[in-house]
């Protein structure tokens, strides 16, 4: 796991609320919707995610055992709200960090190293945005 849980913990009770406030609009951020898997109760949850065509990717920067990526995994989808614009994603992937790291803008590209992150989720556009 590339950063620690604690962290993780930080920014779900002081950073992730502040980050709603802005995630779906600005550049580099959405707000990933998933439902429970095991609780059926809907999450919003601001992420950065990076625009590649009509696939969206997701660096992983807290490894690929988080509760979110469990549960877009088992519901096989998940919505976004990117640049004031909702998405739904299907196809769901994981990508290796070679792949991962060619759908990353270069600043991006050159930071996730020193981080150690090497796994990324990508989706794709199933419906066009409203």
């Amino acid at each position: 796991m590339p950063l620690p849980r604690g962290l993780a913990r930080a920014n779900r009770y002081f950073i992730n609320p502040v980050a709603r406030r802005v995630a779906g609009w600005a550049p580099g951020f959405c707000i990933l919707t998933h439902i429970g898997r095991r609780s059926g109760r809907e999450y919003r949850l601001p992420l950065n995610v990076f625009r590649s065509g009509d696939t969206f990717v997701f660096a992983l920067t807290y490894g690929s055992n988080t509760d979110w990526v469990r549960n877009v995994m088992a519901a096989g989808r998940c919505s976004i709200r990117y640049r004031r614009r909702d998405y739904e994603l299907s196809n769901l992937r994981f990508l290796d960090e070679e792949e991962g790291m060619g759908h990353m803008p270069t600043p991006v590209r050159l930071f996730l190293p020193r981080i150690h992150v090497t796994e990324f989720l990508a989706g794709d556009v199933e419906t066009q945005p409203t």
